[in-house]
């Protein structure tokens, strides 16, 4: 009887431990994604003409994307739809994205429909240098720790990344912190990306399937090429820029 007590116990220790291993190395996530439609596009064109077509935009856009990952590389790219009405902003927000990232090489290629245009980018990953603050939440049921990034020395990040899962990464191009991003916001997008669920990936992570017609470019050549087309757009062309260098 103590014999068989001892082993019923030594499986409730050893199955959950297991079973915590297998979710923290190699993992699924589906994250939401909030874009606050009006007070971006009140930013990105002025007050006066806002006033003037304002009211028929959205308060906000969602969007749902697809992420599995483990220590070696990740990829992500669009999910399920959210049921919401479609609109030209579509276009503006770097909605399509799909990016593949190669942490143990320090690589990434994504994929960035730019409105008629379709690059490749094919670079090293981003430098953003961050700093892990004390704030913490929760997050689908993760404690995760508050840091605050810098991309490009001017595009604010702040994330909360948990340690419990042993991916150095998150959505979009977004990586470089001890733990897995569960939650971001990138002020100047007026956007925030949360995961809604995790679960243990138990398959492989297939790698990015190019559309067939893209322009292979590396990240400073596609900025610089978005860059003067923008430009003539004026003052707002510039901001707008803003929505595919992440």
């Amino acid at each position: 009887m103590k014999i068989f007590l001892f082993v019923i116990l030594l499986a409730v220790g050893v199955f959950p431990v297991n079973a915590q291993t297998s979710l923290l190395e190699n993992v699924k996530v589906e994250y939401e994604k909030v874009i606050y439609v009006r007070q971006l596009i009140k930013e990105l064109w002025g007050a006066d003409a806002f006033e003037r077509w304002g009211s028929n935009l959205p308060q906000t856009a969602t969007y749902y994307y697809n992420y599995t990952a483990n220590q070696d590389g990740s990829l992500y790219k669009t999910g399920k739809e959210a049921g919401m009405e479609k609109g030209w902003w579509d276009d503006m927000f770097g909605s399509k994205n799909i990016v593949q990232t190669d942490f143990k090489n320090k690589k990434l290629i994504s994929q960035k429909p730019v409105f008629e245009e379709t690059f490749l980018v094919q670079d090293s990953l981003l430098n953003i240098k961050w700093k892990i603050t004390p704030d913490t939440r929760t997050i689908a049921g993760f404690d995760c720790r508050k840091a605050i990034g810098i991309l490009n020395d001017s595009i604010a990040i702040f994330a909360f990344y948990t340690d419990e899962i042993l991916v150095s990464g998150g959505p979009e191009s977004i990586h470089g912190l001890p733990g897995l991003i569960l939650g971001m916001g990138v002020p100047r997008l007026h956007a925030t990306w949360f995961a809604t669920k995790v679960e243990i990936n138990n398959g492989s992570i297939n790698p990015l399937s190019p559309a067939k017609k893209t322009k292979k470019v590396t990240y400073r050549s596609m900025v610089d090429e978005i860059y003067r087309v923008l430009k003539n757009w004026g003052s707002e062309g510039g901001k707008l820029l803003v929505n595919f260098m992440i």
